[in-house]
């Protein structure tokens, strides 16, 4: 049996404004050429299959295309969809009862009911079990932490940390008495989550934060990874294993979602089982599906790397950074003319001449797209001659504001 993990598509995605349909179309069809020539059985979303909580009209006809078309004509026999951070549990959910149809089986969010969270999955044509699949989505802090009064930040993430490993080794539990049922007890049991485990790698600029607020907030897998015969995560887009375990991964995200990642070789994990033991785990590459380079230097250095690129005859998107000694106000337009009749395409220019001769003179003009929400607030503080001993419970305080906004599920009655 294989099973292939996925995670963190971010359909619906824009880089600084420009839309990128056509990646994710050409994603797409790879992925489903990719699942019939390796005889892929199962395939795993394992969160953040959307960018945001409202995608866009394209970006849910990509998704159901392509899920009728994998139903229709390929060989897996199940795709399998947890929600991630990103998602909206109750748009993800909403069709799971006409897609399960299709062999789609979503969990959006945990219930009352942890059962409903273990699956046991059966072939179509002779009903031999396959596998149990634990399909944890991404879990929010009302659904495991129930607040106290008087506590401190760190006793509630202390708290909520403890909730999500105690949900993990809940689940598995179930998944072993389930799997003491079955004609056979060498059926292997798969873990599928989103979350920020501790050890994990990111890059900077990824986008990817700490899901949780607070320096506690990283899930210590090693509580409950014996558990389990593989644990297929999402939410880091680096593609990577966990603390030394090579049957718990993140398998990354199948595009760069920024400059800071396009250096990346993005992939895909084929677990191959036979019974109970992972005969193999293996990294499969992703095509580049559009180029994306970053450029930092003086002028000298952006103009010459930008006639190299042109040699190419490519089609790439360019950050670029200048990084110079010399105050260059008309940069823009200096690379603008040098890109004529070239293929490439210029998607962000940072000045930080510009930048440090604004900061001198005592005026803080940072756009908002070089600023996240954080920063604004501790740009707020400064600005407010705030205690400075007042800063760390304040910025608690407001992250946990900030996430309680963020996990709102605008899509719920």
């Amino acid at each position: 049996m294989k099973i292939l993990h996925t995670s963190d598509w971010h359909l619906g995605r824009t880089l600084y404004g420009r839309r990128r349909h056509d990646e994710f179309i050409a994603f797409l069809d790879w992925l489903y050429c990719f699942i019939n020539q390796e005889q892929i059985d199962i395939l795993l979303i394992a969160g953040d299959v959307f960018d945001t909580t409202t995608p866009s009209n394209k970006a849910q006809q990509l998704y159901y295309k392509f899920l009728c078309r994998i139903a229709a004509s390929s060989c897996c026999k199940h795709v399998v969809i947890i929600a991630g951070n990103h998602d909206s549990p109750s748009f993800l959910s909403a069709p799971k009862d006409l897609l399960k149809t299709l062999n789609v089986h979503i969990t959006g969010a945990t219930g009352n009911n942890p059962e409903d969270e273990v699956i046991l999955f059966k072939d179509g044509e002779n009903g031999d079990e396959l596998v149990i699949i634990c399909t944890v989505p991404y879990l929010r802090d009302r659904d495991i932490r129930t607040s106290e009064a008087g506590e401190s930040v760190d006793d509630k993430y202390r708290k909520l940390i403890g909730g999500i490993e105690e949900h993990y080794t809940k689940i598995a539990n179930i998944a072993k008495d389930k799997r003491k049922e079955c004609t056979s007890d060498d059926i292997p049991i798969v873990g599928m989550g989103h979350l920020f485990a501790a050890g994990g790698k990111t890059c900077d600029g990824d986008g990817v934060r700490e899901l949780y607020v607070g320096s506690l907030a990283y899930v210590n897998v090693h509580s409950f990874a014996t558990d389990f015969d593989y644990l297929a995560f999402g939410h880091l887009h680096v593609p990577q294993s966990v603390g030394g375990l090579d049957h718990v991964r993140y398998s990354g995200s199948p595009i760069p979602m920024g400059f800071a990642e396009s250096q990346q070789q993005k992939s895909v994990v084929i677990v191959e089982f036979e019974g109970k033991r992972a005969l193999q785990t293996k990294l499969h590459n992703i095509p580049c599906f559009q180029r994306l380079n970053r450029i930092t230097g003086d002028l000298q250095q952006i103009l010459e790397e930008i006639d190299e690129l042109k040699n190419e005859n490519q089609h790439i998107w360019l950050e670029i950074e200048y990084t110079g000694t010399d105050f260059e106000l008309d940069l823009r337009e200096q690379i603008e003319s040098r890109l004529k009749n070239s293929k490439l395409e210029v998607r962000r220019i940072k000045n930080h001449q510009v930048y440090q001769k604004i900061l001198q003179k005592g005026a803080r003009q940072q756009t908002l797209e070089d600023l996240d929400v954080f920063q604004v607030f501790d740009n707020c503080l400064k600005d407010y001659n705030v205690k400075e001993s007042d800063h760390s419970e304040l910025k608690a305080c407001y992250r946990e504001l900030v996430q309680e906004i963020e996990e709102q599920d605008n899509n719920k009655e």
